[in-house]
């Protein structure tokens, strides 16, 4: 843990460094464009769901989170000064929504869960490379896709939030590090429990 707190924060970058339509996009709708809040939001709401129920493993959950997400984006937009990437302050608000969403969800019963069978339906199995791929092939990666799925709800919040941005969405560390206000030092730890926890799970079905 003391290694973790000696490591710098990810650097924080300027204006200067944020695409002119974007910085645009953002002073539009910090002024109550409607038309640049619909784009921000055609741009952005499939990621935002997307993550959403990567971190809830819920359909409905999401959605409802997916709402709430672009309603703190407008209500805070005008706070935004470009430390990040604008789809990294929403990867931030998504992340801070769906903790706390979770913290109250496992208070109470999960009645409406989607079944992680529905959840693959609907959104797939983990990106693997190259489609054209034996029907054997493809359905062993399907039960691996749900084995990983299984083993990933397993892990601690914030543990699985690293390895869904890192895994999932691509995100480098410092993004990963801006999204979950840590240092990028704990999100590699976060990232190497959580790989170990996986392997010990999956014993080496799957390789990182």
């Amino acid at each position: 843990m003391s290694g973790e707190l000696s490591v710098k924060p990810a650097r924080a970058i300027g204006w200067s460094e944020i695409g002119t339509q974007e910085a645009q996009l953002v002073q539009r709708c910090a002024t109550g464009d409607e038309l640049a809040c619909a784009e921000l939001v055609e741009e952005h709401q499939r990621m935002v769901y997307q993550l959403a129920v990567h971190l809830l493993s819920d359909h409905n959950e999401a959605l409802d989170l997916s709402q709430e997400v672009f309603l703190r984006v407008f209500r805070t937009i005008g706070s935004f000064r470009g430390h990040s990437t604008l789809r990294t302050w929403i990867y931030r608000i998504v992340v801070n929504q769906a903790r706390n969403r979770q913290r109250w969800w496992r208070r109470r019963r999960r009645n409406d869960q989607v079944s992680l069978e529905e959840h693959l339906r609907q959104h797939g199995e983990l990106p693997s490379p190259g489609d054209a791929e034996a029907p054997d092939r493809v359905l062993g990666r399907k039960e691996l896709a749900s084995r990983i799925w299984v083993a990933l709800d397993q892990l601690p919040f914030d543990q699985k939030t690293a390895i869904v941005l890192r895994e999932i969405d691509g995100l480098s560390y410092e993004e990963i590090a801006y999204s979950l206000g840590v240092a990028v030092g704990t999100v590699k730890s976060r990232l190497a429990r959580a790989r170990e926890a996986l392997r010990a799970e999956l014993r080496g079905a799957w390789t990182f």
